[in-house]
C-alpha cells in the first residue's frame, strides 16, 4: 500500500512534524500576556493588602499591650 496516509507527515496523528503545525498568532500572544500582567498586578496588590494587614496586626498587638494593666 504506497497510498497509506498514515506514513505521510501531514496526517492526522503522525509521528513526523507538520509544515501546517498551529503556532499561536500575535493577537493570542498580546492577549496571553495581558493576561499575565493583569495577574501580576492582582498578585501584587493581594500582597500589598496581606503586608498591610499583618502590620495593623502587629501594631494593635503593641498597642494592646501598652495599655494593658500590670
Amino acid at each position: 500500500m504506497s497510498d497509506d496516509v498514515r506514513n505521510t507527515p501531514d496526517a492526522p496523528g503522525a509521528s513526523g512534524t507538520s509544515s501546517h503545525a498551529q503556532r499561536p498568532s500575535s493577537d493570542s500572544k498580546a492577549h496571553n500576556e495581558g493576561w499575565k500582567e493583569k495577574g501580576v498586578i492582582l498578585r501584587v496588590g493581594i500582597y500589598v493588602f496581606a503586608t498591610h494587614l499583618f502590620a495593623g496586626f502587629v501594631w494593635l498587638l503593641f498597642y494592646v499591650g501598652d495599655h494593658a494593666g500590670k
